[in-house]
């Protein structure tokens, strides 16, 4: 056969008769896997033999119970009928099973071809699937590729190790049928497959367009005064010692104060964790590889994390957001998908980002907050997910606030002793190598990272809407310090949660000139410290509309 003919007779096959495959026909077919394009020379494609009737029996189960879920997703009962009727796999009938799998372990050392996207590593094994593919229809035999199962139970059910990400089971053997030369879903009429490929010329680029809103530098509105002093008189009159409940007067009268009324309602508040991974941190910045930050998603996403946790105590909504993890999340996630792209670069010798994808940044977080705001939400905490972010957030802690990079590095995810002082040497590096524009965009560009700049986005964007906005810790108070500088109001409507571990952050809060209301040595992120200072919000709501003023309970005044 030529090249062209075995491309052309390759099938997904379903129907298999029951010889075996002989040891040399996988062994050549495997190798030709082998020769596939491999990103970085990296070996990070594995593969798994199943021969016992047991296991396959196993997966047999688990591609039933998501078969079943395929069917329900369409209320088309004709089509639904006609899907149960199509064979989709041969699991217990081929006489191999093979599983392909890529080890996403290669990625916690640089890796040639993945600092755009770590995914290249799972199109390597793409095409070791491919060409395994080609070498058995060159031999006489075929494959089948199932991927209607739950990836998580099947990585259980074989016991593979977490960072083995399989791409599905292969139903190996000879092929009972050639379905008349045509895809096998084509020969039972589900679809018609086009006969040429679908290409198109790029002419033209398109700029982004970003809301006015979000670019002008508002001057600082001050409170009506009146409500201000109707304010301070209602909370004066509550049955206790003037200045006895602290704090939460002074948050009671500015909730009172952004909602423009003496009666103050929280309503669906939520909390947005924005995730992104960062150039910088393929420099040995972190304690952590950069995957964890895909893998703390999932776990976000599955419940499991400290904010879904402290959400659920306290009945807070929780929005998880891609805003540009180096990793693609399957479409029927539960996440909002603002990828900018797959990581920033790193700002040690080039900008992290082009001012294009900063000004997208900015208009995709508010345009996420702003979604959340018309489903009658109030109150947004920010919270960031991201390995290397506080070395992003320090950087842009020391520009904005003129500061020495040794007076604005913490420990981040655990960096300590000869590590910190390399994160430190290795920020400090980066500061000096930028030869930019003073202006702020510019410095925003090189140094930002894609969560952190939608952050600041929707922070503004929350201002515009009135919410309250509740900042969690250091990196989201250098998202706030950003929004602040371009538009000073949004103070106004802040509420400082917590003072963080980070030996930058109260630096911060006190050049904003802020309190925060815990102290707790927090330094998780995620949005934590808005979630468990919340309760203490609600407390100030609760007495500025509930407690029992002098007159109405029958007390003497002092």
């Amino acid at each position: 056969m030529t090249l062209d003919e075995i491309i052309k007779s390759r099938r997904d096959t379903r129907h298999f008769t029951q010889d075996e495959v002989p040891d040399q026909v996988i062994q050549k077919a495997l190798q030709a896997g082998h020769y596939s394009p491999s990103v970085g020379l990296t070996d990070a494609t594995k593969y798994y033999l199943i021969k016992s009737a047991e296991i396959k029996k196993a997966v047999k189960e688990l591609f039933l119970d998501y078969d079943q879920k395929a069917s329900n997703l369409t209320d088309d009962e004709g089509q639904k009928s006609q899907y149960k009727s199509l064979k989709l796999e041969a699991i217990e009938e081929a006489p191999l099973g093979l599983v392909i799998c890529y080890d996403r372990s290669v990625l916690n050392n640089f890796t040639i071809g993945t600092v755009g996207s770590n995914e290249a590593i799972k199109f390597s094994a793409v095409c070791a699937a491919q060409n395994i593919w080609l070498s058995l229809t060159e031999q006489g035999y075929s494959m089948g590729w199932v991927s209607i199962l739950n990836y998580y139970q099947f990585k259980k059910l074989l016991g593979l190790p977490e960072n083995i990400e399989p791409l599905g089971y292969f139903c190996v053997g000879k092929p009972a049928t050639n379905y008349d030369n045509q895809p096998m879903l084509q020969q039972l009429n589900w679809k018609q497959k086009q006969e040429t490929p679908c290409v198109e010329e790029i002419l033209f680029s398109f700029p982004v367009l970003v809301p006015e809103s979000l670019r002008r530098t508002a001057p600082s509105h001050s409170s009506d005064s009146e409500l201000s002093e109707a304010l301070q008189q209602k909370i004066g009159n509550k049955t206790k010692p003037t200045g006895s409940l602290g704090l939460l007067e002074s948050l009671a009268k500015q909730i009172g104060t952004v909602f423009h009324t003496l009666e103050p309602k929280i309503t669906n508040p939520n909390i947005v964790v924005f995730a992104g991974d960062h150039g910088i941190a393929s420099h040995g910045v972190s304690a952590y590889p950069q995957d964890v930050t895909r893998q703390m998603v999932n776990n976000f996403l599955e419940g499991g994390a400290a904010i879904n946790v402290f959400c659920k105590q306290n009945n807070i909504g929780l929005t998880i957001v891609d805003a540009g993890v180096n990793y693609d999340f399957p479409t029927n996630a539960n996440l909002v998908s603002a990828k900018i792209g797959k990581g920033t670069q790193s700002f040690l010798q080039s900008p992290a980002m082009s001012q294009t994808e900063l000004d997208l940044c900015f208009a995709k977080g508010a345009a996420i907050i702003n979604t959340i705001f018309e489903r009658g939400c109030n109150c947004i905490g920010f919270g960031e997910m991201g390995i290397g972010n506080t070395s992003t957030a320090s950087v842009l802690m020391s520009v904005l606030m003129e500061l020495p990079i040794e007076d604005c590095v913490g420990k981040g995810t655990g960096v300590i002793g000869d590590k910190l002082i390399q994160k430190q040497n290795i920020l400090k590096t980066a500061l000096e190598n930028y030869n930019g524009s003073d202006d702020l965009q510019s410095k925003l560009a090189y140094f930002g990272g894609f969560e952190i700049m939608q952050m600041t986005g929707g922070m503004l964007q929350a201002k515009e809407n009135n919410m309250l906005i509740l900042v969690d810790g250091f990196i989201c108070s250098i998202a706030f310090l950003i929004a602040y500088k371009m538009n000073p109001s949004v103070k106004e409507n802040a509420i400082f949660c917590h003072s963080s571990a980070e030996q930058g952050h109260q630096k911060i809060l006190d050049y904003l000139n802020v309190q925060p209301l815990l102290q707790l040595d927090l330094r998780l992120g995620e949005g934590t410290g808005c979630a468990v200072a919340f309760p203490i919000i609600q407390s100030a709501v609760c007495f500025l509309n509930e407690m029992a003023s002098f007159e109405s309970a029958g007390i003497s005044k002092k």
